[in-house]
């Protein structure tokens, strides 16, 4: 890319804070970054936790390394994504996640032909098996599959999921950004439909009907500055019902719905 692709910007936040939170809102359980030694981040929410790889040139399964044995014990099924997919969807997370059963260590999506280890789901019990092949110089993904029991998960598997049939039927999920110049097709891309709802603290009586709006927003900034909301003007904001706190880069996916109550500055 010729640059950090961390962070490169996104909408009005950069890559790796969308990716992240994007990969929060589908496990539901910590979030670990695993950086480059001395690498540089850009602001990130104080609950991911950001961890530098121990040695360098060791590719992605180092960093897988460290990530597993932050995660030992603390949880059971480890999502892992590259930070170069910004059109990452809860949907493919929780699908690929919850494909991962009994007698399974791994479950790898292949979309276009292509297997997709570094958007799969792992055993967090897979971090030894990850360092003696660190150990042994045995750098590529592949080999960790080779090791252990794994399942491939199709497109049409990957569809059977109704929410990922409707919000990402193409599998956008995997695209990755490679070179300037795929960056720069995918900034001018449209940005996720979302659907906003919101309602004045001095409304009428009995709160009345909220009003509605859908647009297209990459983050709970972009969606306030929409309908000329100012986030700090002290409310409460639910994504898909749940409440989360007022960060403008907090990443929205499509399908989204985002309700503002309790401001009285509202429009």
């Amino acid at each position: 890319m010729g640059s950090s692709k961390a962070s490169l910007a996104w909408h009005g936040s950069t890559l790796v804070r969308r990716v992240a939170g994007i990969v929060a809102r589908g496990v539901g359980g910590p979030v670990v970054l695993v950086r480059s030694p001395g690498q540089s981040l850009p602001s990130l929410p104080a609950a991911f936790e950001v961890l530098e790889d121990i040695e360098e040139d060791k590719g992605p399964l180092g960093g897988l390394s460290v990530g597993l044995e932050a995660l030992a014990g603390r949880c059971e099924a480890v999502y892992v994504s590259s930070t170069d997919v910004p059109f990452l969807h809860p949907a493919f997370v929780r699908r690929v996640v919850d494909e991962l059963g009994a007698g399974v260590d791994a479950c790898v999506p292949c979309v276009r032909g292509f297997r997709q280890p570094l958007a799969a789901a792992y055993r967090a019990g897979l971090a030894p098996t990850v360092k003696s092949l660190l150990s042994s110089d045995r750098l590529r993904v592949a080999l960790l599959l080779e090791a252990c029991s794994w399942k491939e998960l199709d497109e049409a598997a990957l569809l059977a999921d109704p929410g990922l049939a409707r919000f990402d039927p193409g599998l956008e999920s995997v695209t990755n950004l490679n070179d300037p110049q795929e960056y720069e097709t995918a900034t001018a891309r449209l940005q996720p439909l979302v659907q906003l709802q919101w309602r004045r603290a001095d409304g009428p009586p009995g709160g009345g009907s909220p009003a509605r709006a859908t647009l297209r927003a990459a983050t709970l900034g972009g969606a306030a500055e929409a309908i000329g909301l100012d986030l700090g003007s002290g409310f409460e904001i639910a994504l898909n019902g749940d409440l989360v706190s007022p960060d403008p880069e907090e990443p929205l996916a499509e399908g989204d719905v985002v309700c503002f109550a309790g401001a009285a500055t509202l429009p």
